[in-house]
């Protein structure tokens, strides 16, 4: 994909020492001058700042916003009530995975939806065929990322609403250093953090005053090689690295976000349904005997036999280990399997082990305090 998109804080990245790269069809700073451990360590010991502009943010607008909605994923965007967003599937007619998304919903007649690297657009237009909504794409809006456990008591602090009590998966429009803007209790990091959502010309000041007023407390900006690291710990999915269109929600572990008691019809749904039981694979993760990341898409082999493949490698500077999120052959996804990775450049032995790695109880991206 060339770079059809800019983000509005590209100066700020290049002076930080950023060459920008391409993701999305927009130029994100993927490193910058400072050590990535650096950025790595400040998300899970104060807050880090990034910039996921990249996403594809679309308004959904009219009288059925939430039918248009409802029938493009696999959640139950009917019992989703406004201030409230919820983690959801795009699938294709054959119920395997085309993208997946954040379904906002703004108002009763709007949602707003922000999706990856899949084909999340060209499946909204055909469920919006014939319907009454507009479908706007709107690269104006800008989506900031401060995540970590300092961002909270951060925010609270300079912005008038009530950030203790703002509930995971919940936003609310407001003004943070003078700038209008809507933050919701989501992120890609599984830390307790937050995303900001801003117009183009809101989103510098807003980003400058982040990092100078929250200095002294450990904020500093972080790049994508630092989401793609964090993410992993987290056990969080990347479109199409983790999944694809060759794979079910079942088989990637991400079951959860299809609504099997959901009363309206939405694409793949049969398919999607029938495909319960019958996974190809499994995602899970592995300890590898190493002192580096093995490689991507290096195979795993038990036995001589090869069963599976490395879809997210990490040196976890927090755990001290080599963890690589991974697809097994399904009666192979459980902790204590001895396994062989070969890779281009590493090879070496490793063991499953359920995820997340981090916190794997997941309270620290939901509590409540």
């Amino acid at each position: 994909m060339s770079v059809t998109r800019h983000t509005a804080l590209e100066s700020r990245h290049k002076a930080l020492g950023s060459p920008l790269g391409d993701w999305n069809g927009m130029d994100m700073p993927w490193e910058y001058e400072q050590d990535v451990v650096k950025e790595h360590l400040a998300v899970r010991n104060a807050a880090g700042l990034f910039d996921v502009s990249g996403l594809k943010k679309v308004h959904i607008i009219g009288s059925d916003a939430i039918a248009v909605a409802n029938h493009v994923c696999t959640r139950d965007l009917s019992i989703v009530y406004p201030g409230r967003s919820i983690y959801a599937i795009i699938l294709n007619d054959d119920g395997c995975i085309t993208d997946d998304c954040i379904m906002f919903h703004i108002s009763p007649n709007h949602v707003l939806m922000v999706h990856g690297g899949g084909t999340g657009m060209e499946q909204l237009k055909k469920s919006a065929h014939g319907k009454n909504v507009n479908i706007i794409f709107d690269d104006d809006l800008h989506d900031i990322s401060l995540q970590g456990p300092a961002a909270v008591d951060f925010l609270d602090q300079h912005t008038p609403i009530d950030m203790q009590n703002l509930k995971y998966f919940h936003h609310m429009p407001t003004t943070l250093f003078g700038h209008e803007c809507l933050i919701s209790r989501t992120g890609y990091s599984g830390e307790r953090g937050y995303e900001i959502f801003a117009k183009a010309s809101d989103v510098g000041p807003i980003w400058d005053a982040i990092l100078e007023n929250g200095k002294e407390i450990g904020i500093i900006p972080c790049s994508f090689n630092c989401i793609d690291a964090i993410r992993v710990e987290a056990a969080l999915l990347f479109y199409p690295y983790d999944m694809s269109e060759e794979n079910t929600p079942w088989e990637v572990g991400i079951g959860f976000a299809v609504s099997k008691k959901k009363a309206a019809d939405f694409r793949g749904k049969d398919a999607v349904m029938q495909s319960i039981g019958k996974e190809k694979i499994k995602t899970f993760g592995i300890i590898a005997d190493c002192d580096t990341a093995v490689d991507a898409e290096a195979e795993l082999y038990q036995d001589g036999t090869k069963v599976g493949v490395v879809t997210a490698p990490v040196f976890s500077p927090v755990l001290n280990k080599s963890i690589a999120m991974v697809q097994l052959e399904p009666e192979l996804a459980q902790p204590g399997i001895k396994l062989e990775v070969k890779g281009e450049n590493v090879s070496c032995s490793a063991v499953t082990t359920a995820t997340p790695f981090l916190d794997p109880t997941k309270e620290k991206r939901s509590k409540t305090k």
